[in-house]
């Protein structure tokens, strides 16, 4: 049975089917636009670095080629053995199990924080916004990267499949809390028809992802999504 640390938000894709995330994790932004625009905002050279939600740690190598130190949280047990297995030769980045409304760190000690595709999705991460306050140190600044549900036949397919999630609902929520945004036209480029049609069914409903297999040709899909960000 899973070790989860207590008070977790369930991620069901990554918790069910880590192998076929790990093809997902491949697939996306091989162009490399998200770390490009948050670098162009604040850089990481030399700096303490938070990954929020990390799960595997396939986006941790990455930054400690650079960044002084890297720490991912992840509240998945299995998960985060894994990351620290993936990162055990990097002496710069430690992986700890907690969640992100009560970070396992101490007041003041990161300079960037990001999360991507994990725990921020709007109305109801009020605790972990508050975390965030609390680890950034001033001068710092936190990144959450999401999906655009209100793009794209990616973001269609996701409002079909989770019909209760308003795109509308969450802007308002991000500028109520004075987050600053811009869009990215990412892609998911696939190997095969088959690891595009299994990332697809762990991230829609069945009939959904039926459909969005049978729309989809060839190997790559847009993936439109927006980084929102907020200096301290």
């Amino acid at each position: 049975m899973a070790r989860i640390v207590s008070g977790a938000i369930p991620s069901p894709n990554i918790w069910n089917s880590p192998r076929v995330y790990e093809l997902e994790n491949r697939a996306v932004d091989p162009d490399g636009a998200v770390d490009s625009a948050m670098r162009e905002i604040r850089p990481w050279d030399g700096a303490t670095m938070l990954d929020i939600g990390c799960g595997t740690g396939f986006h941790l190598p990455s930054p400690a080629a650079t960044a002084g130190r890297v720490v991912g949280v992840e509240p998945h047990a299995d998960l985060a053995a894994m990351a620290a297995a993936r990162c055990a030769a990097l002496r710069n980045v430690a992986v700890r199990t907690g969640t992100a409304q009560s970070l396992p760190l101490p007041d003041a000690s990161v300079d960037i924080a990001v999360a991507r595709w994990a725990y921020f999705f709007g109305p109801g991460c009020e605790p972990g916004l508050r975390e965030l306050a609390r680890v950034v140190r001033r001068g710092g600044a936190a990144f959450v990267v999401d999906l655009d549900a209100s793009r794209g036949a990616f973001g269609r397919w996701f409002r079909r499949s989770v019909p209760s999630y308003s795109p509308e609902v969450v802007e308002r929520f991000w500028s109520g809390q004075g987050w600053q945004r811009r869009e990215l036209d990412l892609r998911m480029v696939f190997e095969s028809r088959a690891d595009l049609a299994a990332v697809l069914r762990i991230e829609f409903t069945p009939e959904v992802a039926e459909a969005a297999i049978a729309e989809t040709t060839g190997l790559e899909l847009a993936y439109p999504n927006i980084l929102r960000w907020r200096q301290f």
